[in-house]
């Protein structure tokens, strides 16, 4: 450590803490080629598939499982056996859906750009398809 200024040492120290503790740079990106061969326009570069990490709701065939309880009543009817009247219905289902859409041309994203797993590279996150009112 000879010769090497103390200060600096100690800058570098507060200049490391600070990167890790900022805030994640949320951008915003345009969808140019829908998945799976997806391309987004991201800052002037064309960010392709091998880039990007998407959320899989995003994503034309994504499962999901869902349930609930419609309650609903039939309409009030006369019917030939006596005077009109109405049926509940209270009908607990469960099913599953899947998404047939996904992100298209000219659709926006929120990108959040990270390292790699590795740290040898830059890649993207898409949290979502985002639109301006």
């Amino acid at each position: 450590m000879k010769n090497r200024n103390p200060y600096g040492i100690l800058l570098n120290v507060m200049a490391g803490v600070s990167k890790n503790n900022n805030s994640p740079d949320i951008k915003i990106g345009k969808i140019l080629q829908s998945p799976p061969d997806i391309q987004i326009s991201y800052n002037g570069i064309i960010l392709g598939k091998e880039e990007i990490w998407i959320s899989q709701y995003l994503l034309a065939g994504y499962e999901r499982q869902a349930k609930g309880n419609i309650v609903s009543a039939t309409q009030n009817a006369a019917c030939p056996a006596g005077s009109p009247h109405i049926h509940q219905i209270n009908n607990v289902y469960t099913d599953s859906i899947i998404y047939t859409d996904t992100l298209i041309a000219g659709d926006y994203v929120s990108i959040m750009p990270m390292l790699s797993e590795d740290g040898s590279s830059q890649q993207y996150i898409v949290l979502d398809k985002i639109v301006h009112l």
